[in-house]
Formats: structure tokens, sequence, C-alpha cells
């Protein structure tokens, strides 16, 4: 649903219409959207704003996959959206506005160094000897009074981004594409650079990849020993989680919980294995940057592209 404050009282009836009656993805058909992105090139600030809005979940959900942290994927969709919003002049219709703006994030995103993950690289050597060797036994109660469970699902919603780090930017940008939005190969494959064969070749690779490190390690998507519960205290020694601020479970609205396992099925048989993707919303504070732009004098770049 709309975030509170996002639109002006004098925002279109029939757009705040359907915006309520939507959820957050797909809120326009193309032809509503070709229609709103002609009056935001020509200066229309709330046609701009249904337009963002229209895609800001998805580049955010892209970003904090790729980048694995709420303050990263943060600044990096704001970024995104400020590259859509200064080049929507040059959307011709040629593609889906998704695909399109799909493409812009992920050329952003595969050349962003700022993320903690790019000055501190991960790998399944690295987190699979973690977790092997760790002594969580030996860290003190760190909870400051928030309940273990709550902070156990916060810790596997936080693992399953980081494990995601563990791979090559191309690799992780497939595997993103393939399993949590289900983008057709051959679509994928033209934002990539790559046939929609070598695609999925890569794709099926990257899946089984990802299914053997947790089979052998996860014990609540696999079969290994590891369990969130056990290692809550460890992960709030480490920084992994916050007690104070829990990102992962306050951005997965239960409305639109994402599971992949149909999809999954019908390609091969590790749906089980990644019924960890979620949708999340993007946060309160990346719409409020949005519309700070669209109320500042950088909102004129638009009308002069």
């Amino acid at each position: 649903m709309l975030g509170t404050g996002l639109f002006p009282i004098d925002f279109p009836l029939q757009i705040r219409f359907a915006l309520q009656k939507r959820g957050t993805m797909n809120l326009f058909s193309n032809e509503e959207l070709m229609d709103l992105i002609e009056k935001a090139t020509a200066g229309d600030k709330p046609s701009l704003e249904a337009v963002l809005f229209s895609v800001q979940d998805l580049v955010f959900n892209l970003s904090l996959r790729m980048l694995g942290t709420f303050p990263d994927a943060e600044d990096a969709s704001q970024d995104i959206l400020l590259k859509v919003m200064t080049h929507l002049s040059s959307f011709k219709g040629e593609s889906s506005f998704s695909t399109w703006v799909f493409r812009i994030a992920v050329n952003h995103l595969k050349d962003y160094k700022k993320h903690m993950f790019a000055q501190f690289p991960l790998s399944f050597e690295f987190y699979g000897d973690d977790i092997r060797n760790a002594r969580t036994e030996d860290v003190p109660d760190m909870t400051q009074n928030v309940e273990k469970a709550i902070l156990t699902e916060e810790l596997k919603l936080s693992c399953t981004n980081v494990m995601l780090q563990c791979l090559d930017t191309e690799s992780r940008c497939i595997f993103i594409m393939g399993t949590m939005f289900k983008l057709d190969s051959r679509i994928a494959g033209d934002i990539l650079g790559i046939t929609p064969e070598a695609y999925r070749k890569r794709l099926s690779r990257v899946r089984k990849k990802m299914a053997d490190f947790l089979t052998e390690y996860c014990g609540e998507y696999g079969k290994g020993k590891c369990r969130c519960a056990d290692r809550v205290n460890y992960a709030i020694q480490s920084h992994r989680i916050h007690p104070a601020q829990l990102y992962f479970q306050t951005a997965v609205p239960a409305q639109v919980m994402l599971t992949v396992k149909e999809a999954m099925e019908e390609i091969d048989d590790l749906a089980q294995e990644f019924s960890f993707c979620k949708t999340y919303q993007s946060p309160e504070s990346l719409k409020q940057c949005m519309k700070r732009f669209l109320d500042g004098d950088s909102f004129s770049v638009i009308r002069s592209r």
C-alpha cells in the first residue's frame, strides 16, 4: 500500500484509486505507464512520483540482494532512481518499463564499489569455515531483552542476503534475476549481454552451487548443523544483526511475501532450498529522499531532458 505522505494532496484521484486497489508491484498497465511517463517528461511532478513509486521496490530489492545490507541498498537505490529520473525521456517503450529500469539498475550495481562487502569480500570457503569453527557458546547474552525468536528470524533473513555475497558479481546477478525476479532468459540475457542459452546454463550452475552450500551447512534449509537460534549472540557481536534495528523483519509485509517454489519446480528440484526469497518494502526514508529531490531545484533537470 501507499507509504504515508508520499503523494501530495492534489494527486489525481484516478491514480490514487488505482494505487489503493493494487499492491506495490505492477501498479500500472503499459499503456498507463507510457501516459504517466509522457506527462512526467513534460514536467508533471505527480506523474513522475507515480512512475518512480511503481519501480521503487523493484530497485530496492535488487540493490539489497546485490549488496547485502539495508544501508548500502538504500544508498544505491537513491542513485539508481535518480538515474531513472534523469534519463526518463530516453525510454521509448521498446521494452517494458521494468526491463528498462532493470538494465539501469544492473549496470549501476555491477560497478558499485561503495558497499561493505566490496571492502570485505566473502567466499563460500570463508563462510563455511566460520560456521564450522565459530565458538558461539563463548559469547555472552547480547539480546538486549529482545525475544530470541525475533532475533533468530532476523538472522535467518540476513544470512541469506550475506550468503549471496559469496558469489562473484555476475553470478549473483544471474541468481537474483532468475530465482527472485524470475526474468525470462531472453530478457535477462539481453540485460547481461549474453545469449539466453548461456544465461540458463549459468543460472543452473549457480543455483546448484547455492543449493550445495545450503545442504551442507544450513540446518534451516538444508541438512547442516548450523542453526540461527544458536548463533544469535555471535551475530550480534559480529555486527551482523542489531537488536535495536531489525531491518529485515520490519521490511517484509505479510501481504507480499514471495516464495519461489512453484517457479523453481518448473526448472529443477531445488525449490525448497530457495524458499527464503522474499520481497521487501523499500524504507520510508528512500521515499522521502525522492520527494525532497522532486521538491527541490534539481527537478528542473527532468524538464530539460
